[in-house]
């Protein structure tokens, strides 16, 4: 039977509103504030201030406070925001028995629609009241300072800034509505400790007597979250705003900048000033951030209105990401992949092993002298001595690939790891360090490093605390090698060194390293590594296979498979050039040649293969002529190649030279071309300029 999605609202709606009124757990702290003003202690103030986002309590909290008011005898009296017209003539109206009854107890709620009256009521209307009265205000702003200035500070005053509930009286909330306790968890996951949220979520999970694990809110429920968290936004700019803050790790005007850049009526710096005002939104050193719930619920719903719309607004917050990632430096860089990682929370499997969290705990920093017995001794406690001595090896050879992490105040070391970078196999390396030669072994049999290329490895990974476990040390590492990736310039391979292969697979799954036969054994522990060859699955496409994943998590349909690079030692990709040219009019030739495969042609993304292989061709032979020692030999190449002569000794006739000289020539044009094409498969396309000489 389909679901009738309005009536399902309509009805949590309602029992939303009862369960408000059920229910009601926490805010100690608070109950205790308000009974001290109205028992009238010496330290009593008179206006109290509660200020916090859209279903946070405030309304429930004053409700009780209501009833505590009514049991020690003292008069309430309401004003709602929600129904009162924000004039001062409607407001004194409303609220004029407290202005006749001494010692009454006044409730404002949702006074943030009452901003029309606000400096009336600050400034002409308090003052009216008797000097035994309580006033409560309830807003989704917090008050400005001009309250303070004019009230007299904290005699008179006092604020509330109104939180999640703790833990253990989410739990409670939940256990008094009845959710069973196989679902707490996932409810709790979603609504955290925010009470509406958790109110909402668990009259509809107590009340799904057929639920099914893992359980997850449906659209009826983001829908009415949505309505009571957010409301409406003044334009489409505005809600796409809020969106790109709800996707974003942290959210600055920059970012709204590049992502909005094609809305016309979307001015990046109003709509930052708008998203800061919004009583949902907080800030923090990287920017905005909203409520989880918020953020959930609008990512959410996006995710499910519009999936084209929601992949395209990931994919501009995730280019300008990888962007700043790849230029900017120090802590800029670091928040850049952090953001990036978070990209990733909708997989099913990043959230398993990246905390988000701990941002200021440890930083990073280079490897200094006076730090090589700290991070000995941090190996051997993780490790064990012969790690340990590789550490002091390596830290040796390669001080550079070495960061450690921090304490901020006290600076000691906690851990540390080293990125090393080898283009050469040394005999003293591979002797010394079993990781290093089983990484060497591997490459050799697999695909080779190129002359030029390098591997790389994610040597250690040691934080004797949480060893190789999910923790705020671990997100810096996982930055630290996104950012090697990211930025690597002629990297073949790279490995990670894994001591628990079982626990980190599904993460190595979805990155796509994957584990080489050889388990090289350090200290009587084996190791795992996971590689990736970066020539055949270069960075950007490995950044595109996920994105489905990445958005919709694994129910996702799976993309395309897409054909790895082929990776050709430079005595078969010259052997494939000389094929080439020797066949240059045959399309099927050409159609066949592994160079179709290679880097040098797949990134002219979308072109005809066959086309741009005879276009490399051409400017590689015409760099020849670019220099007047080698013009000669770029004739000779353009004769010989292009202008369909059946044979060399025809083609040297009709260059008019001797047929040997003619054949020395064409050698050196023929190595010519393979050496600009092989700096192009290597490096990318360039500018260089033919040299070759006689």
């Amino acid at each position: 039977m389909e679901r009738n999605t309005s009536q399902d609202g309509h009805r949590l709606g309602e029992r939303l509103r009862s369960a408000r009124e059920r229910a009601f757990v926490g805010r100690i702290a608070e109950r205790a504030l308000f009974r001290s003003a109205i028992a009238s202690d010496v330290d009593a103030f008179s206006v109290l201030f509660v200020h916090g986002p859209g279903g946070i309590g405030k309304s429930a909290l004053l409700s009780r406070f209501a009833d505590d008011a009514r049991n020690a005898g003292r008069c309430v009296v309401l004003v709602d925001g929600r129904t009162v017209d924000p004039s001062s003539e409607a407001f004194a109206a409303e609220a004029a028995e407290a202005l006749d009854t001494p010692g009454a107890v006044l409730l404002v709620d949702t006074f943030e629609r009452c901003q029309p009256v606000e400096v009336w009521f600050r400034r002409e209307f308090l003052p009216q009241l008797p000097d035994s009265t309580v006033v409560v205000v309830a807003s989704r702003l917090a008050p400005g300072p001009e309250w303070r200035g004019e009230l007299g500070g904290t005699e008179v005053l006092r604020t509330v800034s109104l939180r999640n509930l703790p833990p253990d009286d989410a739990t409670e909330l939940l256990d008094r509505r009845g959710v069973p306790i196989a679902l707490r968890e996932a409810v709790l996951a979603f609504a955290g400790g925010h009470p509406l949220a958790l109110s909402l979520a668990a009259e509809v999970a107590a009340a799904d007597v057929t639920a099914r694990l893992p359980w997850a809110p449906g659209q009826d429920v983001i829908e009415t979250l949505l309505s009571e968290l957010v409301g409406a936004v003044p334009s489409a700019a505005h809600r796409h705003a809020l969106e790109v803050c709800a996707h974003a790790y942290t959210t600055t005007q920059e970012l709204l900048a590049a992502v909005l850049a094609a809305e016309a009526d979307a001015d990046p710096v109003e709509l930052f000033a708008w998203l800061r005002g919004l009583p949902f939104i907080e800030s923090g050193p990287a920017g905005l951030f909203p409520h989880d719930v918020v953020r959930d619920a609008l990512d959410a719903d996006l995710r499910w209105r519009d999936p084209l719309g929601y992949e395209a607004m990931h994919r501009g917050i995730r280019d300008h990401l990888l962007d700043r990632a790849r230029t900017a430096r120090g802590p800029m860089a670091t928040r850049a992949l952090r953001a990036l990682s978070f990209l990733h929370r909708h997989g099913g499997v990043m959230p398993d092993f990246v905390t988000w969290r701990g941002e200021g705990e440890v930083v990073e920093t280079p490897l200094s002298g006076a730090d090589t017995c700290a991070v000995r001794a941090l190996a051997a406690e993780a490790e064990g001595e012969e790690s340990a001595g590789i550490v002091e090896f390596w830290a040796g050879r390669q001080p550079d690939a070495f960061v450690v992490y921090r304490r901020p105040a006290s600076g000691e070391p906690v851990g540390f790891m080293a990125w090393l970078r080898l283009d050469s196999l040394a005999e003293d390396e591979v002797a010394i360090d079993p990781v290093v030669a089983a990484a060497w072994a591997h490459s050799r049999s697999a695909a080779p490093v190129r002359s030029g290329e390098y591997l790389a490895l994610a040597r250690f990974m040691v934080y004797p605390a949480v060893y190789q476990r999910p923790s705020p040390v671990s997100d810096l590492i996982a930055m630290r090698i996104l950012s090697e990736w990211l930025r690597a310039q002629r990297l073949a391979w790279s490995y990670m060194v894994i001591a628990d292969e079982k626990f980190w697979k599904p993460q190595m799954d979805y990155l796509e390293q994957r584990p080489i036969d050889q388990a090289p054994v350090v200290g009587g522990r084996p190791y795992t590594l996971f590689t990736h060859d970066w020539r055949a699955v270069p960075v950007d496409a490995w950044l595109d296979r996920r994105v489905p994943q990445e958005l919709f998590g694994a129910q996702a349909s799976p993309p395309a498979p897409e054909p790895e690079l082929t990776v050709l030692s430079r005595e078969e990709f010259d052997a494939a050039v000389r094929d080439v040219l020797r066949s240059w009019s045959r399309d099927d030739v050409l159609a066949a040649s592994p160079l179709v495969a290679s880097r040098l042609v797949v990134d002219h993304h979308g072109a005809d293969a066959v086309q741009v292989l005879r276009d490399l061709l051409v400017a590689a032979v015409d760099t020849l002529a670019q220099d007047a020692r080698s013009a000669h030999l770029h004739r000779v190449a353009a004769v010989t190649f292009f202008q369909d002569v059946p044979t060399q000794e025809a083609a040297a006739e009709r260059l008019d030279r001797p047929f040997s000289t003619y054949r020395r020539h064409l050698t050196r044009a023929v190595e010519h071309v393979c050496e600009v094409l092989w700096h192009q498969e290597l490096y990318g396309a360039t500018n260089r300029t033919g040299a070759a000489t006689e």
